[in-house]
């Protein structure tokens, strides 16, 4: 069998992309979804949710007196194509973040559409790159549920690395279950959003 010349790996290449079915892709990185229009805002926040992989868990600092304690963390909400809405977390007690939120669950997540790379030249602040606040509560997931399965799944798919990370550092699932929702995508101020909204709408 002859070996392929680089043009044709190249446009083979490009066809395995175009078959799979994304719709869109931002400095190399695929999304699996372009971003809603900015008056859908429940969609427009499960879109920002389902494709970014990691944003900033804020919890009460038990370390700090009760202060906010901000960390970069990573989240996944679901397998591609199958967003839950509820992200979902791999965190050790080494981490000041688990910590807190086994003394205290009270939590917020805020993720900015800046990551994903869809806001062009715009600054991070710009109402129209858009990013959401969800708060509630950072709950462990115990014993050997479905939702725990779940979660694994969630989170190994869309962070492979994390099966490999040291099994003594005790690495557990938690989810953030959500109660309010702040969303800004363009001029005006925050958009009104129930979580009936949030949680009932299709991307």
């Amino acid at each position: 069998m002859g070996i392929k010349s680089p043009v044709s790996c190249f446009f083979l290449s490009m066809v395995l992309l175009i078959s799979v079915g994304f719709q869109d892709s931002v400095q190399g990185r695929l999304l699996l979804i372009k971003k809603p229009d900015p008056d859908n805002a429940a969609a427009t926040a499960r879109w920002l949710v389902s494709q970014n992989s990691w944003g900033v868990l804020n919890t009460i600092s038990m370390d700090l007196g009760g202060a906010p304690f901000g960390n970069v963390v990573s989240f996944s909400d679901g397998l591609p194509n199958e967003s839950s809405g509820i992200p979902y977390f791999y965190l050790t007690t080494l981490d000041p973040t688990a910590r807190n939120a086994l003394k205290d669950q009270r939590s917020s997540l805020t993720i900015s559409e800046y990551s994903i790379g869809t806001c062009g030249k715009k600054d991070p602040e710009n109402p129209s790159c858009a990013k959401i606040t969800l708060t509630g509560k950072l709950k462990l997931l115990e014993g050997d549920s479905k939702e725990i399965e779940f979660a694994r799944n969630a989170l190994f798919t869309k962070h492979p690395e994390m099966e490999g990370w040291p099994k003594g550092h005790n690495f557990q699932f938690f989810k953030l279950e959500i109660e309010d929702i702040f969303l800004i995508d363009w001029f005006g101020g925050p958009k009104p959003l129930t979580l009936d909204q949030y949680f009932h709408t299709e991307l």
